[in-house]
């Protein structure tokens, strides 16, 4: 029978083998799961993250050297870590220095005689834009006033007894109130979702706070971070009445309950000149803040600062603790009315023996400094009754040197109802929520303007000095966008079983370890399929291609060929494709499947500074390991590929694992393709104007912190230097418009050829969707990884 006849009969009979496939690859076990891939890898990172989280407590001291000799040796000696607190937390601007002051009178008559010598609703400035709102509440305009900041869900009119509301949000200021002690109480962005979109976009059920921080993380700043600044203008405020009224001397106390507690404890430890700071509700062993509303999400926070520790910034200054009932969240708003994409978070009033636990590490730093008094825990009843007990307000008097009795809690009477109020309160809630969107949005359009500075030390007067000056930009993305796990990589440990057995290639699922938590538990795992041809000859090395796939998807629709199949999609069964070129082909498993299964890893990883690419990068490094030993693998010929999510993965991970990445000698990928994601993402991540941005959609996992300030893909492209690199792009793909990718790959391409390589820069636009194009591309890695193109049909 004629040679080419043998091989059509193999092509299009599988039950004709050309080989028989071993059922593991040599040198490796066999390969055993009790669930599938995905799940298992999964639940692995959540564990180790989980595991993580729990060896931070004891770790934190390494980034400390408190001087407890003196006062002023032990702010010196924090002074680092208070900057690293507000950094993290974004108040990093500038605020207005002289903030004007205004009334808000309102429309009506009626309303002007809003403004009472008890109670006056003003504005004052903290930045460009940007304003605080207040209500100030007072039985006597020449009373000291203190700064009263409420759980998010409380209105000022609500805390003030202008509105009727629930007992227990009026209860705190109305037992001040009593003692002759004003209040200045101010606006908090609230959890409502009734602004949380875009009119000619769509609305989601995003809590108003998730909807201003999603944007803000991508650009370094913090709605925790705005509204802490807005507390410190505040303070400027109070300062200046107190000179202006003979009140010099008068100590400047804030008091936060619930959410409000938050932002008191951290006003307090960014700004030294609060005297006296009271925490209600909020005070906790924070290793469950992935538990909570991701409003609370602050990148770095449980790798140097537990409550204990953002309290040793306090100190020595007066803290009160107060264990008592939090305003408690189940959760965002309920999905309606086309509604949804907002991240699960409950709030619940913190335990009281985790409170005692973390107090007691709180107290050692007072002790320390001799100031012991100066740090106080109030149990209110068993830790559940409501704040403002009368050891607290016992605390506030003796704060002010008011030598007067407690007085005990009157009943309450809520005002009738005032629609003219009401309605003053949503337009408030609607302006505060509009001026911290656009502040963001304008830290977006000049971010490329802030990335030309940071990068600006790299050198690309040539090849030669770009190689030189590139590195430290390599780890400064790694470290400060990625996040570093410091673990060396495990010995790979290599399982294998077979999966796929057809005419022209034989397929393996390999499992590989890559680290382990020093707390003990499995390793974490990689894994996929790799795909070997059956017409490799002895001692040949052939290079590989790794092929990934997309969001919730698995290395077997890279696979699939069949167009019915589940799983073919957008993938167009490309490793197959590649495999039957004559390629060795690797589809790796990657863990952004299973929902919120997996969008919980970033959550439990952000707090001590990492992220979900802080355990694909080493995944990908011991892949690449173990991919160099087989010796049908040119160790120096692998390329990436990887479609939509898989894209993303191509602009985080070739780019931080060259060849030599990981030590003299040790493999790398050679070259890297992007298919249907590649775009001007930090726009794409914190837009509030545009139809193709994240803040509208479920992807709660994807914000990235300060990304805007550190590398945009052109960037992150510009790190693959020199070794090519490869776009491939829809005109009809919904991730982006052609424009954000042609404006962003632009400065790819002139970065590549004012290095005089822009041969090995490219990006093939076609009609169609979001999908595996596969014409250029392929044409690309024969060309770059120096395989004949050939046909599997060719001499048939």
């Amino acid at each position: 029978m004629p040679m080419r006849w043998s091989l059509l009969i193999l092509l299009l009979c599988p039950c004709v083998a050309l080989a028989q496939a071993p059922p593991t690859l040599p040198n490796t076990q066999p390969l055993e799961l009790d669930a599938p891939l995905d799940v298992v890898m999964v639940q692995g990172i959540n564990a180790f993250a989980e595991q993580e989280i729990g060896l931070s407590r004891d770790r934190r001291a390494r980034h400390w050297n408190r001087d407890y000799t003196s006062p002023e040796a032990y702010a010196a000696s924090i002074a680092a870590n208070r900057e690293r607190f507000r950094t993290i937390i974004g108040a990093v601007n500038p605020r207005a220095e002289a903030p004007r002051v205004l009334f808000d009178f309102g429309p009506t008559t009626t309303e002007r005689r809003q403004r009472t010598p008890r109670y006056s609703r003003l504005r004052a400035d903290v930045l460009p834009g940007v304003s605080v709102e207040f209500v100030d509440f007072a039985r006597d305009p020449n009373a000291a006033r203190m700064i009263l900041i409420p759980d998010a869900e409380w209105a000022p009119e609500e805390v003030a007894m202008r509105l009727p509301a629930e007992a227990g949000r009026s209860r705190t200021a109305r037992r001040i109130f009593d003692h002759g002690i004003g209040m200045f109480v101010p606006q908090l962005i609230n959890r409502s979702d009734e602004h949380s979109g875009h009119p000619d976009i769509r609305f989601t059920n995003q809590p108003h706070r998730e909807f201003l921080y999603r944007p803000a993380f991508e650009l370094g700043r913090h709605l925790i971070g705005y509204e802490v600044q807005k507390i410190q203008t505040l303070v400027d405020l109070q300062i200046s009445r107190g000179q202006g009224s003979g009140q010099a001397d008068a100590p400047v106390v804030v008091w936060g309950i619930g959410e409000g507690g938050l932002l008191a404890m951290a006003a307090a430890a960014v700004d030294p000149r609060i005297d006296v700071c009271i925490v209600s509700g909020y005070f906790n062993e924070r290793e469950g803040v992935w538990q909570e509303p991701i409003y609370r999400n602050v990148w770095r926070q449980l790798d140097e600062f537990g409550d204990a520790d953002i309290a040793s910034l306090i100190a020595p200054r007066r803290l009160i603790i107060e264990a008592c009932a939090a305003p408690e969240v189940d959760g965002p708003p309920a999905p309606r009315d086309g509604r949804s994409g907002a991240a699960p978070g409950r709030i619940r009033t913190p335990d009281l023996a985790a409170v005692e636990r973390e107090f007691d590490r709180a107290k050692v730093h007072f002790e320390r400094l001799g100031v012991a008094d100066r740090i106080q825990l109030i149990r209110a009843g068993d830790g559940r009754d409501p704040a403002g007990s009368d050891e607290t307000i016992a605390a506030v008097l003796a704060a002010f040197n008011i030598d007067t009795p407690v007085v005990p809690p009157k009943e309450y009477q809520p005002p009738a109802v005032d629609e003219r109020i009401v309605d003053l309160v949503q337009a408030r809630q609607k302006r505060q929520i509009d001026e911290l969107r656009d502040y963001t949005q304008r830290l977006l359009h000049v971010s490329d303007k802030a990335r030309d500075k940071v990068w600006a030390k790299a050198d690309r007067s040539s090849l030669e000095a770009w190689q030189q000056t590139q590195e430290p930009y390599r780890d400064f993305v790694y470290d400060e966008l990625i996040g570093r796990i410091p673990y060396d990589l495990n010995a790979p440990n290599p399982r294998s079983r077979k999966v796929i057995d057809e005419p022209t290639h034989a397929g393996y699922e390999v499992v590989l370890d890559v680290f382990a938590s020093e707390g003990g538990g499995e390793p974490v795992i990689a894994g996929g399929i790799l795909l070997v041809p059956k017409d490799l000859k002895p001692g040949e090395a052939r290079p590989c291609v790794v092929c990934q796939h997309g969001l919730e998807g698995t290395p077997m629709d890279t696979i699939v060929t069949d167009p019915n199949a589940s799983g073919f999609g957008p993938y167009k069964g490309f490793s197959t494709q590649l495999v039957q070129r004559g390629f060795i082909v690797y589809a790796p498993q990657n863990p952004y499947r299973g929902q919120d299964e997996f969008r919980v890893i970033q959550r439990k990883s952000n707090p001590l500074g990492r992220s979900l690419f802080s355990y694909i990068v080493p995944q990908h490094q011991q892949t690449l390991n173990w991919l160099s030993t087989l010796p049908y693998v040119d160790r120096d010929r692998i390329g990436f590929y990887g479609l939509s999510y898989g894209g993303k993965t191509a602009m985080r991970v070739p780019p931080l694992l060259p060849p030599g990445a990981a030590g003299p000698g040790s493999p790398g990928y050679c070259l890297s393709i992007c298919s249907a994601d590649f775009n001007e993402w930090v726009l794409k991540n914190a837009t509030t104007e545009d139809r193709y941005s994240y803040v509208f959609t479920g992807e709660y996992e994807i914000f990235e912190w300060n990304m805007g300030h550190v590398a945009n893909y052109a960037e992150l492209a510009s790190l693959m230097t020199p070794r090519p690199f490869m776009v491939e792009r829809g005109h009809d793909d919904g991730v982006a418009p052609d424009e954000w990718v042609a404006w962003e790959f632009a400065k790819v391409q002139r970065h590549y050829d004012k290095l005089g390589i822009g041969d090995r820069a490219e990006m093939e636009v076609f009609n169609g969707p979001h999908t595996i194009n596969g014409q250029g591309t392929f044409d690309f890695l024969h060309r770059h990884l120096k395989w004949p193109a050939t046909n599997p049909l060719d001499g048939i």
